[in-house]
C-alpha cells in the first residue's frame, strides 16, 4: 500500500484533486468529512466541544453548530488548539480505521487540510500541496458564501503558504480553471504516484544517467524532506542525517540525485532501519556494501539505499559514526568551501568521468589522491563534524 499525502489551504482546489485522484482509482481518506463525523451527535466528539466551549456551539436539535463554535474557536491561537486537541486525536485514530481496512496494494490519498499543523508529512512517501495565492482563495470561498472577513479568519488560522511549500514534493498550481487543475492531478497520477507505488511494492529504486546540470537551489528543500523523512522512520538509530555530496555544495553542477548520508552507530542498526526506509519510498540497494572495492579493514562498510519516487531521484548512504567514508562524506564538504580551487577541480573532473563507461569508478582515483590531501587539512585544523 502507498500512502500519500494531500493538502491545501481553504479553498485552493484540494477538494478537487481529492476527486480527480479518486477517479483514477485511489481510496481518498478525507480529514475533513472524518471531522464531522467524529463530532456527530451522540459522539464522544461532540461531547467534549461542548464541554470545552459552552452548549451555545449547539443547534436547537443538538447537532454541532459549526459557524458559532468557529467564533468561539479561531479567535485567538489557545481557544484554537484547545479544538484541535479534541478533534485531531479523533480523527487519527478513524484515519487509521479506514486505512487498515483497505486492500493490500491500494494508493490511499489522506486528504488532510491540516498536514503542516499536525507534523504528518514526513511518514508519508509523498506529499502533495494545491495551492493558489490568496486573493483568488479568498474570492472562490466569498462566491461559495463564506463572508470575507470569516475566509480571512480561517486562511490566518492555518499554515502559511511557505510553510505548505517546505513539506511539498509536488506542488499543484491552481491559478487557473477547474479543468487545468484536473489534467495536472491525472498527469502526476500516471506518471509519478501510480510508478512510485510500483517501486515501493518491488523494491525498485530511479536510476538516472550521468549528466551534469547546474546548481539548483531546490536541492536544499528536497534533501531536507528527505532528511525529515529519515529522521521520522528511523527514530533514534540515526545518529545524524545530513545532505552531501555535490548537490549540497553551493554553485557546484551535480548529477540531479540528492546524496544523504545517515550516521547509525553499527552496520546491524543500519539493517534493522531498512525496512522503516523502504516504506517511506527508499529501498535497499542490494550488493553495495562498500564505498571502495577492497577494503580489507571492513571501515569503509556502509548500506545503501535508493528513491522509489521518479520525481526525485537520491541515494541513501547509511555509514557508521566515526568510520573513515562517514567522516570524509563531512570532510569533503568543508574542505572544498574553503579550497574554492579544489571544488573547480573537482568539477573538471566530473565533467571528464562522464564519458567513460562508469560515471562513479572514474573519478575515484582523483578521490584517491585527495583524501590525505584533506585529511592533513582537517588534522592541522583540529576540524570536527
Amino acid at each position: 500500500m502507498l500512502r500519500i499525502g494531500l493538502t491545501g489551504g481553504i479553498g485552493a482546489g484540494k477538494s478537487t484533486v481529492s476527486a480527480t485522484f479518486a477517479d483514477c482509482g485511489g481510496v481518498v481518506v478525507d480529514g475533513d468529512v472524518i471531522a464531522r463525523e467524529v463530532v456527530e451527535p451522540g459522539t464522544e466528539g461532540l461531547a467534549a466541544l461542548v464541554e470545552a466551549f459552552g452548549d451555545d456551539i449547539l443547534l436547537p436539535d443538538g447537532a454541532l453548530n459549526r459557524p458559532a463554535l468557529a467564533a468561539k474557536a479561531f479567535q485567538d491561537d489557545e481557544q484554537r488548539a484547545k479544538l484541535n486537541g479534541i478533534v485531531h486525536p479523533l480523527v487519527g485514530k478513524r484515519r487509521q480505521e479506514i486505512i487498515d481496512s483497505v486492500a493490500e496494494g491500494t494508493v490511499v490519498v489522506e486528504d488532510i487540510p491540516l498536514l503542516v499543523e499536525t507534523g504528518m508529512a514526513p511518514f508519508f512517501p509523498l506529499v502533495v500541496v494545491v495551492w493558489a495565492d490568496e486573493e483568488t482563495r479568498v474570492t472562490r470561498l466569498i462566491e461559495r458564501g463564506l463572508p470575507e472577513h470569516d475566509a480571512r479568519a480561517r486562511m490566518k488560522a492555518q499554515a502559511s503558504d511557505e510553510q505548505r511549500r517546505a513539506i511539498a514534493d509536488v506542488l499543484l498550481d491552481n491559478s487557473g480553471t477547474r479543468e487545468e487543475l484536473v489534467e495536472k492531478a491525472r498527469q502526476l497520477w500516471f506518471d509519478r504516484i501510480l510508478p512510485l507505488a510500483e517501486n515501493i511494492r518491488t523494491g525498485e529504486v530511479v536510476r538516472v544517467a550521468p549528466r551534469l546540470m547546474p546548481h539548483n537551489p531546490a536541492w536544499a528543500a528536497d534533501a531536507q524532506r528527505i532528511v525529515n523523512r529519515i529522521k521520522a522512520a528511523a527514530g533514534g538509530k540515526a545518529l545524524r542525517v545530513d545532505h552531501v555530496g555535490s548537490t549540497s555544495v553551493d554553485g557546484l553542477d551535480a548529477k540531479d540525485v540528492v546524496d544523504i548520508q545517515v550516521t547509525v552507530a553499527s552496520l546491524e542498526d543500519a539493517d534493522e532501519i531498512a525496512g522503516g526506509l523502504a516504506a517511506v519510498g527508499y529501498p535497499r540497494i542490494q550488493g553495495v556494501d562498500s564505498d571502495v572495492a577492497h577494503d580489507d579493514s571492513g571501515r569503509w562498510g556502509k548500506r545503501l539505499h535508493g528513491a522509489a519516487d521518479p520525481g526525485r531521484p537520491a541515494n541513501i548512504h547509511l555509514r557508521v559514526d566515526g568510520w573513515p567514508n562517514q567522516r570524509f562524506a563531512l570532510l569533503f564538504l568543508a574542505w572544498l568551501a574553503a579550497h574554492p580551487e579544489v571544488r573547480d577541480e573537482y568539477l573538471q573532473v566530473k565533467r571528464a568521468a562522464l564519458s567513460a563507461p562508469d560515471y562513479a569508478e572514474a573519478k575515484e582515483p582523483w578521490f584517491a589522491e585527495v583524501y590525505p590531501k584533506a585529511l592533513a587539512w582537517a588534522e592541522a585544523r583540529d576540524w570536527r563534524p
